[in-house]
């Protein structure tokens, strides 16, 4: 997890972690905050990496590629993703899928804010016309991979990250499952601004798929 000022949310998230996954998973938070996010990060086990805030792209990049597990595991910090459903990620990763992608919009995503929602659809309907094949849900944040997916490619992208996460594996012909989930109202405040976030990751989307196509 990319962790930025979510004291409000990340102890019930890493208790639901430690809970489903019966204490066996190593987290890793890579924070910038100036809450007591890092504190209570540290005070349920998990391993926090400071850094200067740098974006979304800067911290979970660090994240994913900082533990040594087969399986690597993204979320949000913000109690909106259901921590219940990781074992089937891992179960289908374990089953020969390299990428599992949770899409929240498969049930219709209502907590979410009515402008993000259509956006989210936007992004996906953008990157499946660029890709040549059907994706649902390009930027959500709950995802596991197998490990060398993410060792293997050389991720460049920031605010877009989530997106890039997707779209570089299947362009490259990993075999990727979108798995609906529910998706949560947010613990705390947003802190991605929907129309300059929104504008950043389009921007990600085409630039990202027009590179794998033409590598």
């Amino acid at each position: 997890m990319g962790t930025y000022n979510e004291e409000a949310a990340v102890a019930t998230v890493l208790e639901d972690i430690e809970r489903v996954t019966d204490g066996q998973a190593e987290v890793v938070c890579v924070d910038g905050s100036d809450d007591r996010t890092p504190e209570i990060a540290r005070e349920h086990g998990a391993r926090v990496i400071e850094q200067e805030p740098q974006g979304y792209g800067v911290a979970v990049r660090e994240a994913i590629l900082a533990p040594d597990r087969p399986i690597v595991v993204t979320t949000d910090c913000d109690d909106t993703y259901p921590m219940e459903q990781l074992p089937e990620f891992l179960a289908a990763i374990n089953e020969g899928y390299d990428v599992v992608s949770g899409d929240r919009l498969y049930h219709g995503a209502d907590a979410m804010p009515a402008f993000n929602r259509l956006g989210n659809h936007a992004f996906a309907a953008v990157a499946s016309v660029l890709m040549g094949e059907r994706v649902h849900d390009t930027t959500t944040g709950m995802r596991a991979y197998r490990r060398d997916v993410v060792e293997d490619i050389e991720w460049t992208e920031n605010t877009g990250l989530s997106a890039e996460l997707l779209i570089r594996p299947l362009m490259r012909g990993y075999d990727i499952q979108e798995r609906p989930i529910e998706y949560a109202e947010r613990a705390g405040e947003t802190k991605l601004d929907p129309i300059e976030g929104g504008a950043a990751i389009a921007k990600s989307i085409v630039k990202v798929c027009l590179e794998e196509r033409f590598r």
